[in-house]
């Protein structure tokens, strides 16, 4: 009849809903932790300063000068406004401009003052302001406390205590040292003093704001790259979409510094790329005022020669032919000074485009009168294109894509100027001949005339060549400086930052009470998961099933009573009930196997402590209650234990019996329970095992089942000794109690291999002081038609005593997993 006891076993699971029940039962964890979590959280609210968000607006143009054609124009072409947009956002984030503001501003520099929680920021409402002297080592990690006295008059104090003081130079960026006073510095200083210390150097500027006597301040200078990389994060957005206006903004928890940020950040920017616009000029005027110095030389050279000629030799004048055939000559020369001076510029850009990689200092085509669109365009393009290469360095790093596309370009730029260079050359080459052609033969006519005026003639050609190239450099340079100081910025304000008294937009108080209702629940939410997954005691009838196959007979809940009768003392109880439902269990199970007569019930455990004795005496107790002649056998040699809640002496018992000692009715004591008699395993024997394996045992057995109904026997645990299984083949039923939460899954080994094998026959479990709200996560029914020995289902059906409160069972149950 094994198989109809026989369950599938089942897989793997997690039963979400008994997990959940669990959870619920652990509300008031749930209660304390989301308490403190809401505290921490309130706390840190209380802490953090209100957070600004403040922003400009700026406009990127196209502007080119009026005054000056594509072909004369020395102003910088960036290559259109779509790429000033671009190259700008990517500027405005760079590490370099930012340490450009950051050291236009002392943004190292902190100004502090003790708020009612901690220290706020007051840059900007202080009533003074350092200017440091950046070339020289300032005080570096240490705070100075700063009084204000009234009058204008602040105390200094700085805590020293000799040995050396740290020093940083804001301007190299290098850190020193300097000998520290032997005590704590001390010194008053007025508005507008010039602060001259060994560690500390500047001015102690007014702000025009009113101060506090008795007010305290703090300012300290911070570490320069920290303080630029908390600034490298400038938010630029562009209004709309696509368009060359830019809106910069920044969040912080002063207004003031935000606004002088974005502000002297677009000025900066604004400064940087008008230098940059007027490249060509700059360029230009260098190259212009050095070439001025060498005709300046000589000019004044020829001047000279030219004086000293016409005092030594008043009476030689050029006059007549002489006169025509010089000023025909120096037109001559003009001509071929115009050709020449292109020629070298063009030998100048051939040598940058073969020898260098750096083309930004290339001077203008217009500085030579070189009116070829197409040469003026292509040194345009390549100036441009490596000016680009250079902006990217801020934010690209060597061997990135970007590079080699830019290289490409430049390249291939180069690659037709050089041959717009070389033919342009063979052009001027041709010019140059046929002026020194005509050259020659005026000179030649000149030769007919005396020695003095062609002599004369010669100075006067010199000093007019030098004149007109000296007048022209003196042009060129004017209109190059004109240009320079006509240049406006391609970035235009439309709306400065400023405080117009907008509130905070932050801290987020909402998001940290998110936060905290998350934290707060998530942290007993895993408790509760790693007690339920690391947890390896049986708690419910499901992982029974998946732990075995051997069938449950019925579930006995926890016991509230101080008795081990329950069934004697309280019938109506809801323990009662369940021991009643094993009983129908048992009857039934009698019934389909077709026992008839005497009927045996074996009871035993994996180890002490599961209730095994406990399930006999009630077993025992119900039979009797039935009024059918029933027998409680103490077979637990080794730790008897049924005769104190009997109230008996277990001065004799079955030990007797086994060793002949005493008779079935010397050994056989009646209960207070009309229809039940207890016999009592009797004194511990040296050798108990071999007594329940004797003949006489099964002599035993016999007259038993001659005189009782229902035999019930108490025996050992299974996992701790081998008796339980030598008296098994005399049992009709075997009961293998479980507690929960008390019993391993693992002590089921044993009793499932014999199972397996066929040794152990007709046993069955049963869950013992199970608990059905929210411990181990179930409710009060499982369909498996038994009694449960708890809980409110038997409301009005059964006598059970009052539950302590929640409280005090939850702290109990906490109690108990930490002694666990």
């Amino acid at each position: 009849m094994e198989e109809e006891f026989e369950v599938k076993e089942s897989g793997n699971f997690f039963d979400f809903k008994g997990f959940l029940i669990k959870v619920i039962s652990f509300w008031p964890l749930f209660l304390l932790s989301l308490a403190i979590a809401f505290g921490v959280a309130y706390y840190k609210n209380l802490k953090k300063l209100p957070i600004y968000s403040m922003s400009n607006m700026i406009s990127i143009k196209d502007d080119q000068n009026p005054l000056f054609t594509g072909n004369t124009s020395l102003v910088f072409n960036w290559g259109g406004t779509t790429d000033k947009v671009q190259t700008n956002i990517v500027l405005f984030r760079s590490r370099t401009h930012t340490e450009k503001v950051v050291k236009e501003l002392q943004f190292y520099t902190n100004y502090l003052k003790q708020g009612e929680y901690l220290l706020e920021d007051v840059y900007g409402f202080t009533p003074f302001k350092f200017n440091l002297n950046d070339r020289f080592p300032q005080l570096y990690g240490k705070r100075i406390t700063i009084k204000d006295l009234g009058n204008e008059t602040f105390e200094f104090s700085i805590p020293f205590s000799g040995g050396n003081v740290s020093l940083f130079n804001y301007s190299d960026l290098k850190f020193s040292t300097a000998p520290a006073p032997a005590s704590d510095f001390v010194q008053q200083f007025k508005l507008g003093d010039t602060i001259d210390l060994p560690f500390l150097k500047g001015v102690f500027e007014r702000t025009g704001r009113r101060g506090t006597v008795g007010q305290e301040y703090f300012v300290n200078n911070e570490n320069f790259n920290s303080k630029v990389k908390s600034y490298n994060r400038i938010n630029i957005s562009q209004k709309p979409q696509g368009s060359s206006i830019l809106v910069l903004s920044m969040s912080g928890t002063n207004k003031q510094r935000l606004i002088d940020y974005l502000n002297t950040s677009v000025k900066v920017r604004e400064r940087d790329q008008l230098e940059r616009k007027n490249l060509f000029a700059t360029n230009t005027i260098a190259f212009i005022d050095s070439s001025l110095t060498k005709r300046n030389v000589e000019l004044e050279g020829v001047l000279d020669e030219l004086n000293t000629f016409k005092n030594n030799n008043i009476d030689v004048a050029l006059k007549g032919g002489s006169e025509q055939l010089s000023n025909k000559l120096q037109g001559y020369d003009l001509q071929k000074e115009e050709v020449n001076r292109k020629i070298n510029y063009y030998n100048l850009l051939e040598d940058y485009l073969l020898n260098r990689k750096d083309y930004v200092n290339v001077p203008a085509p217009s500085v030579a009168e070189i009116q070829e669109q197409s040469i003026a365009q292509s040194v345009n393009r390549i100036v441009s294109l490596s000016v680009e290469r250079s902006t990217y360095a801020y934010s690209a790093k060597e061997g990135n894509p970007i590079y080699n596309e830019l290289d490409r370009k430049i390249n291939a730029e180069k690659a037709v100027l050089l041959e717009n260079i070389r033919s342009s050359k063979n052009i001027l080459d041709d010019q140059i001949q046929t002026i020194n052609r005509d050259i020659v033969r005026a000179e030649n006519e000149l030769k007919k005339y005396p020695a003095g005026e062609q002599k004369l003639s010669e100075i006067e050609r010199r000093f007019k060549l030098s004149q007109a190239a000296y007048n022209l450099y003196e042009s060129k340079k004017s209109e190059a400086t004109i240009i320079k100081a006509s240049n406006v910025s391609d970035l235009l304000f439309i709306d400065p930052a400023k405080d117009v008294g907008n509130g905070p937009v932050g801290p987020n108080m909402r998001l940290n009470y998110v936060i905290a209702t998350i934290i707060g629940g998530l942290i007993p939410l895993v408790f509760v998961f790693l007690l339920v997954f690391f947890d390896t005691k049986i708690g419910n009838p499901e992982e029974i099933k998946i732990l075995s196959k051997i069938p449950i007979l019925g579930v006995i809940g926890k016991s509230v009573y101080k008795t081990s009768l329950v069934v004697k003392d309280n019938p109506r109880s809801s323990i009662s009930e369940a021991f009643r439902g094993i009983r129908s269990s048992l009857q039934f199970l009698y019934k389909s196997k077709g026992i008839k007569g005497a009927k045996t019930v074996l009871v035993t455990s994996s180890v002490s402590g599961e209730g095994k004795t406990f399930t006999s005496m009630n077993i025992a107790s119900v039979f009797a209650l039935s009024e059918k002649k029933t027998v409680l056998v103490g077979l637990d040699l080794r730790k008897p234990k049924i005769f104190d809640d009997f109230e008996l002496t277990n001065e004799t018992g079955v030990v007797n019996y086994l060793i002949g000692d005493a008779t079935l009715d010397e050994i056989t004591q009646n209960s207070s329970l009309p229809f039940l008699d207890v016999i009592l395993a009797g004194p511990i024997p040296p050798n108990p095992s071999e007594l329940l394996i004797s003949d006489q045992m099964k002599v035993f057995m016999e007259a038993l089942k001659e005189k009782y109904d229902y035999i019930i026997l108490d025996t050992p645990p299974v996992g701790l000794v081998a008796d339980a299984l030598e008296i098994m083949p005399y049992a009709d039923a075997s009961i293998y109690m479980i507690r929960q939460g008390y019993t391993k899954k693992a002590m089921l080994g044993l009793i499932n291999e014999k199972y397996r094998v066929g040794e152990i026959k007709n046993i069955s479990f049963v869950l013992n002081y199970f608990r059905t709200k929210g411990r181990y996560g179930y409710g009060y029914g499982y369909g498996y038609g038994y009694g449960y020995g708890y809980g409110t289902y038997g409301n009005g059906y059964h006598e059970d005593m009052k539950r302590s409160g929640l409280l005090k069972r939850f702290i109990r149950k906490i109690k108990k997993r930490f002694k666990k």
